[in-house]
């Protein structure tokens, strides 16, 4: 009689374990900082989450149309991002961030693209926002070109803003 019992949990278990493994990896959604921002961008990239992805962008301003976004990341496996030195300034209740990155696409084949440039990124004040919806820091635009890299480290020197 024990043993019957301890089969049914030993096959739930295998039969679950698998699922766990096939999870890809763990979730992020940080907007404290640039950098955490645009890390949780490409976790979603990474995860497959578009819809949480494109929303890291405000109100679907500096971003390609929900469907047209989708097929820019057609195939694509996972991504690695590097960052260049951000920089901050600050404008009529807003401060604006530029950060340089680099990237490295690996797509569903198993091969690798590279790409560099630019984000910009925007946070309101937060003291000056009185009524919902907050609006966290967020990406304005970001300007990414196909570029020459066997790694990491090919981010910009610096954005213009």
């Amino acid at each position: 009689m024990h043993r019957s019992k301890v089969l049914p949990v030993a096959l739930f278990a295998l039969m679950a374990a698998p699922s766990f493994a096939a999870e890809g990896p763990a979730y992020l959604d940080d907007r404290s900082t640039p950098e955490a921002v645009i890390s949780s961008f490409y976790n979603a990239i990474d995860r497959q989450e578009y819809a949480r992805a494109w929303s890291y962008y405000q109100d679907g301003e500096g971003v390609p149309r929900f469907a047209e976004f989708l097929t820019g990341y057609d195939g694509t496996a996972s991504v690695t991002v590097t960052f260049g030195q951000s920089a901050q300034e600050g404008a009529a209740g807003s401060t604006y961030w530029t950060l340089p990155v680099s990237l490295d696409a690996l797509n569903t084949a198993g091969k690798h693209s590279y790409f560099a440039g630019c984000y910009m990124l925007r946070q309101v004040n937060p003291s000056m926002q009185s009524e919902p919806p907050f609006r966290p820091l967020h990406i304005v635009e970001g300007h990414l070109k196909s570029a020459k890299g066997t790694g990491q480290g090919f981010a910009p020197a610096k954005c213009d803003p």
